[in-house]
């Protein structure tokens, strides 16, 4: 995959600590040649989705004061808002099926391996290009009020 193609190349933010994940996720992007951006903050983060053309947003699933939710809330916020990867130790069938349904796009469980690494976030780039796709907002479910 060459990083040179605008439908090929990735641009991403990864909000949170991610300690032990942090040099594979890095090497994953540095081997394809996308751009990685880091911030552990709420500020920092928007200012870099402010500032910069992200496609795709990796963020921790844990109990953070910065959750998962709340970065899906700012990402709303935005024109054309990333996708939202979700990564958690404790990837389980609630939490995936809670991230797709208020429109998050996949969840990576912890520790995060390279070749699913590469897979979900190059997905998740091209889902970002979609025409039809307008923003990360839910569809109200049926009767909910």
């Amino acid at each position: 995959m060459s990083g040179s193609t605008d439908e090929g190349f990735v641009s991403a933010l990864m909000v949170g600590e991610y300690d032990s994940d942090r040099i594979l996720v890095y090497d994953v992007f540095r081997k394809l040649g996308w751009r990685l951006f880091e911030a552990r903050d709420r500020r920092r983060a928007m200012d870099c989705l402010g500032t910069n053309a992200v496609q795709v947003v990796l963020t921790e699933g844990g109990p953070q004061r910065w959750n998962w939710r709340h970065v899906l809330n700012d990402l709303r916020s935005l024109v054309h808002p990333p996708q939202l990867i979700v990564t958690a130790r404790m990837a389980d069938d609630a939490l995936w099926a809670e991230v797709l349904n208020v429109g998050g796009y996949d969840v990576l469980a912890r520790p995060l391996h390279e070749d699913e690494v590469e897979r979900v976030v190059a997905a998740a780039r091209r889902q970002f290009d979609r025409p039809e796709r307008t923003s990360v907002r839910p569809a109200v479910a049926a009767g909910a009020a």
